[in-house]
């Protein structure tokens, strides 16, 4: 693929995340959302951070299943809109919180193109889940989404896995890992061609190819500054809720894996609030 046009990389990617749904519907355990306390690993692990919010209006950008979605639901919000561009996707997670008792909105849409399917100034919170800039060519541009979102005194939340991780190799045989892929946002991006998606699955994916983009941590600092939003906290962490590099990680609670040697060594995942001025 050349330079990813706009068409290119949503078309390639939607591809490929309509292909993931039935093994992240199989792999993500729904039926534990029987459970009116049940609440994702994803958002007991931001709890700490994430303040009250109760009577909120919040958004979730990039919901996918709904899992997320569902979770900060429960947590006491006045509503909850889930964002996200794969209709599957949005099924399930339509499903999952018609069985979970919650009452969310989701409406279909790539986040650039929020601002045409959203109201302006109309949320408290966005949240946006682990895994998600990797998939936007432009932080800033994804920067001014959030802020043209956001009320007056609305807040951002965001935990991303970390650019650190995102540029690091498959580890080698003899386990030592090393720096391949770009850290700082790239025009075109990156390339991946990966058959396995990051729950159990039965069969390869149909549709394995993506195109993703790094953003370094100064980069996306930036980018939230410069849309106007004031930067509240920054924090790194060492786990990330996945095994990303295999035989390398070791689990360590609430579905969250960091280095077995020396864990002190990468930061695999941050988190960062800010609030609109």
């Amino acid at each position: 693929m050349d330079a990813a046009r706009p068409e290119d990389y949503l078309t390639v990617n939607l591809a490929n995340w309509n292909s993931r749904v039935p093994h992240h519907v199989a792999g993500y355990g729904l039926d534990r959302y029987a459970d009116p306390t049940h609440l994702s690993n994803v958002v007991r692990f931001d709890l700490p951070r994430l303040g009250d919010v109760r009577g909120l209006d919040i958004v979730h950008l990039q919901c996918h299943i709904g899992s997320d979605t569902v979770s900060l639901a429960r947590l006491g919000a006045r509503s909850v809109t889930g964002l996200d561009f794969s209709s599957p996707a949005l099924d399930e997670a339509a499903a999952l919180a018609a069985r979970a008792s919650v009452d969310v909105r989701f409406v279909l849409g790539d986040v650039y193109s929020a601002l045409d399917l959203l109201t302006d100034e109309s949320f408290d919170l966005v949240y946006t889940g682990i895994g998600a800039l990797c998939w936007l060519p432009s932080v800033r541009r994804w920067a001014q989404v959030v802020a043209n979102l956001l009320r007056p005194g609305g807040r951002l939340f965001i935990r991303e896995g970390h650019p650190m991780l995102w540029s690091l190799a498959d580890p080698r045989p003899d386990g030592l890992v090393a720096v391949e892929y770009p850290y700082f946002e790239t025009e075109a991006g990156t390339e991946f061609h990966e058959e396995l998606t990051y729950t159990p699955q039965s069969a390869p994916l149909s549709a394995p190819t993506t195109r993703q983009w790094n953003h370094g941590v100064g980069e996306t600092v930036a980018a939230v500054m410069e849309a106007g939003l004031r930067l509240d906290a920054l924090e790194e962490h060492r786990s990330v809720p996945w095994n990303p590099l295999g035989e390398a990680m070791v689990h360590v609670g609430l579905d969250e894996w960091e280095l077995r040697d020396r864990p002190e060594r990468l930061a695999a995942t941050y988190t960062l609030r800010a609030t609109k001025a």
